[in-house]
């Protein structure tokens, strides 16, 4: 039988690791969505600058907001250090796109 501590901790952990993975896959959408606007001349229209700050910026907040539980294995506190320094690189693309307006 499991007990109440280890349910709630596997809960949390799922839910943990589902939230991380999901901001991950967000970040790499709007990361190619950044480098396929920057290729194009023009695209980068006030309205698309706006719309791609709001989502770096919610991305952002999530990420740090984040604190590691105690029981986060190297692996996963290592991959959301990845992740924050990664919304920094994307945050830069967009930059770099925004200035072609």
């Amino acid at each position: 039988m499991e007990m109440p501590d280890e349910i709630v901790r596997k809960r949390v952990f799922e839910g943990w690791k589902s939230f991380v993975a999901n901001l991950e896959e967000s970040l790499a959408l709007l990361e190619k969505e950044i480098d396929f606007t920057s290729k194009m001349v023009n695209a980068c229209t006030l309205e698309w600058c706006e719309a791609s700050e709001r989502a770096i910026d919610d991305i952002s907040n999530s990420l740090f907001s984040i604190s590691e539980p105690s029981w986060l294995s190297e692996e996963d506190s290592k991959k959301l250090k990845a992740l924050k320094r990664k919304v920094h690189e994307v945050y830069a693309k967009y930059k770099g796109a925004a200035s072609k307006r």
